[in-house]
């Protein structure tokens, strides 16, 4: 009998295999930083470019939401929605923590710490508004930085043309003073060989 009480009390205690898994939705983001962190080719310092961890390692940041979503996102999900993956995270109860780029914590979410995920859960909501509110906000916020993104190229683009425009000007100044003198040259040997001509006559 004590054998058996001790067996229901380790089959109580016991998780399932299931439960000591984490969401492959954590694994593959895990894997997804730890994939890019760990490389060490030229091509992922570009990857590093896009999402790295934090410096603390304590959460992450998508630098680039569009190469993000075009590139990463189809390698390690089925699909390419950067909302998506942010409503993801939501669900897990991750947390936006910058106002000033994509920047994501949880506090079992953390660099070399992959043991930890299993204690991450979804979080279990309410229908509500919120999700809809949200999708609104993050469109906003996503054409708010491709606006700013535009703008930031167009400001290169236009000191480019202004730099090229001096350049062309400065040529333009050299060619007419090349052309003066060309021009005076011309009129002093025409002037000397009309000499000659008078001289000959």
């Amino acid at each position: 009998m004590a054998t058996n009480v001790m067996e229901l009390n380790l089959l109580g205690t016991s998780q399932s295999p299931r439960a000591r898994c984490p969401a492959p939705f954590l694994s593959k983001t895990y894997d997804l930083l730890e994939g890019v962190a760990d490389d060490e080719d030229d091509d992922d310092d570009d990857k590093r470019n896009i999402v790295s961890w934090n410096a603390e390692g304590t959460g992450f940041v998508v630098w680039s939401p569009a190469e993000f979503s075009e590139l990463m996102l189809p390698k390690y999900f089925k699909h390419n929605n950067f909302s998506s993956f942010i409503r993801q995270l939501n669900t897990y109860g991750f947390k936006k923590t910058s106002s000033k780029r994509w920047e994501f914590k949880h506090e079992k979410f953390q660099k070399g710490c992959r043991n930890l995920l299993v204690e991450i859960t979804r979080k279990k909501c309410e229908p509500s508004i919120f999700p809809a509110y949200l999708k609104a906000s993050e469109e906003n916020t996503m054409t708010a930085m491709e606006e700013n993104n535009n703008h930031q190229l167009l400001l290169e683009e236009n000191k480019n043309l202004r730099r090229e425009k001096l350049e062309l000007q400065t040529q333009i100044a050299q060619f007419k003073a090349l052309e003066i003198k060309l021009l005076d040259y011309l009129t002093q040997c025409m002037g000397n060989n009309q000499n000659k001509v008078r001289r000959l006559c």
